[in-house]
């Protein structure tokens, strides 16, 4: 995959790191065109095997994002129009994708900015982050949040946010886990960064795996999850169970050297 640097979507390659930045001034709002560039991108991402770990971001210091373009849609975007594939942000309903994704919240995070954050496995946001789900003062529902947030935030917590609308700080969504870490807003690339590396050099098929497993799980009893993994049921799981870094993990361990992955 190569650097887009040009459009409201930019790419920036190092080694097995994407970092994706969400560029549309002024408040880096998503309408159609933007939701299937994003996508292609995620998409392509999710495929490439010398890929391992995204980052997606927005541009500037003020906005992550604010979710749907509401002046796209005054001008005759759907609501339920083609968000291509991987649905709205390219990201919340793309199929397979077993490969770490950090979300660095540079600013506000609102409406589908916010289900968009979600839909990464680690939130990193900065000091002055703020978050909210105004949908219902438009009279519709926040979906993918509805779906999401009592998943993983005390129940009671996540009815507030979608039933109020309310805005809420970087510091509160730290209390409640929605966020894993605050950092000051010009430590946040750095911080985003390094984490990023540190992922790139561990072990993919292992990974893999774990996204699957917690897919798998979500909505299935215990034992009925542990079954399908010891039975090598889930693909991700077989493919580790049978592979060189399986083995080389042992190896690594009992010569007692860092092990070098291979991604077979």
């Amino acid at each position: 995959m190569t650097d887009i640097t040009e459009g409201p979507v930019k790419t920036r390659r190092e080694g097995a790191i994407l970092e994706v930045t969400l560029d549309r001034p002024k408040a880096n709002a998503i309408d159609l065109a933007t939701s299937r560039i994003m996508g292609d991108v995620f998409a392509s991402f999710r495929d490439a095997p010398d890929l391992r770990v995204a980052i997606i971001t927005g541009a500037g210091q003020k906005f992550f994002c604010p979710g749907w373009d509401l002046k796209a849609a005054a001008d005759g975007d759907a609501v339920d129009g083609d968000y291509g594939v991987g649905g709205f942000g390219g990201l919340q309903e793309l199929r397979d994708l077993n490969k770490p994704v950090i979300a660095a919240v540079n600013g506000i995070a609102c409406g589908g900015g916010l289900e968009l954050a979600l839909s990464a496995d680690i939130i990193i946001a900065a000091d002055h982050a703020t978050f909210a789900l105004p949908e219902i003062r438009s009279g519709t529902v926040a979906d993918a949040a509805s779906v999401k947030l009592p998943k993983r935030i005390p129940y009671h917590i996540a009815m507030d946010l979608l039933l109020t609308g309310r805005w809420f700080d970087v510091h509160e969504a730290r209390e409640w886990g929605l966020v894993s870490r605050v950092v000051a807003g010009d430590a946040l690339q750095e911080a985003t960064w390094e984490l990023a590396r540190l992922l790139a050099s561990g072990p993919p098929l292992v990974y893999a795996a774990i996204k699957e497993i917690v897919r798998d799980a979500e909505d299935s009893k215990f034992q009925d999850s542990m079954n399908r993994i010891t039975g090598r049921q889930l693909a991700s799981v077989d493919i580790l169970y049978g592979s060189e870094d399986n083995l080389e993990g042992a190896r690594a361990f009992a010569e007692k050297r860092d092990p070098v992955w291979k991604g077979r």
